[in-house]
């Protein structure tokens, strides 16, 4: 248990680090005036993608994969996922200092919330889940990737400059089925390259990875770090929770369901609060 805490908790850090250096890149990157006004376009995109502090948010994006990886296999969905999310927390703070992006007294009362869930959520999570939901799960979670990045995909083309809080959206939902796929693929316990390569699982980590990290940056190009930010946790958060809970087997230790239940909401609404007040105070910033 505190071994996948604390990979959940690296995760969280090296996201959140990353969200703050890919959206500075994004927002300084070369035509990204022009983004602004006409939408992003696949050329923007990899434009923002080869701006050097881009580069080093994918390189702390790894550790927060990696982390992602290590603690979606060893606790609850619902608590690994609503740790990496408070990721927001540290890119709210970090935004201070490189997006100057202004924290009001709501915004630290959101930052308190947000901790004091998460610390409620490590103490009464219960352990691992191990019901197999059998191939039919591993078949599934590949096609539904697939299929949410080409909605995804159409809907950026189509909403232009608009696109930033439904891309976030979709990338969050995207990476929470690649938290799913994690947790499910075959082949790590022991490590067997045959059955992982063959388990689709595997690919839908790639899709549903790649597919997420593309729009997360398309959605940077036009909206603010910490708007973006909170469609990204509902996705990311409440969706892969309630498959490990349903599906899975993810449960509270004995009498605490209820509590849990409350210190996820509060987590997932603190968050969003914080990353739309973010978002509210980068707009009066932008305008003014």
């Amino acid at each position: 248990m505190l071994i996948g805490v604390a990979a959940a908790l690296l995760a969280c850090v090296g996201y959140g680090t990353a969200s703050v250096l890919q959206s500075y890149a994004a927002r300084h990157s070369v035509g990204a005036a022009e983004t602004a006004q006409a939408g992003p376009t696949l050329r923007s995109t990899i434009t923002a993608m080869l701006a050097p502090i881009f580069i080093a948010g994918m390189a702390l994006d790894l550790v927060g994969f990696a982390g992602s990886l290590v603690s979606a296999r060893l606790i609850p969905l619902f608590l690994s996922q609503t740790i990496i999310s408070a990721n927001l927390v540290v890119t709210a703070v970090l935004s201070i200092f490189v997006l100057h992006v202004r924290l009001h007294r709501r915004d630290w009362t959101a930052i308190a919330i947000v901790l004091v869930a998460l610390c409620i959520l490590g103490a009464t999570a219960g352990p691992l889940g191990d019901r197999d939901p059998g191939a039919i799960m591993h078949w599934g979670v590949l096609v539904v990737s697939a299929v949410i990045l080409g909605l995804g995909a159409t809907l950026v083309r189509l909403l232009g400059r608009n696109a930033a809080v439904p891309a976030g959206l979709i990338a969050g939902v995207l990476y929470g089925a690649m938290a799913v796929a994690v947790r499910v693929v075959d082949g790590l316990e022991p490590l067997d390259m045959g059955v992982l390569i063959a388990d689709p699982a595997l690919w839908a980590i790639l899709v549903a990875g790649l597919g997420g990290f593309y729009l997360f940056t398309v959605a940077l190009q036009v909206g603010s770090v910490n708007g973006v930010a909170a469609a990204l946790v509902v996705g990311e958060t409440v969706v892969p929770g309630i498959v490990g809970v349903v599906l899975l087997g993810d449960v509270s230790r004995p009498g605490y369901g209820w509590l849990v239940a409350i210190a996820f909401i509060a987590a997932v609404t603190g968050a969003v609060a914080l990353a739309i007040s973010g978002a509210a105070e980068y707009d009066r910033a932008q305008s003014s």
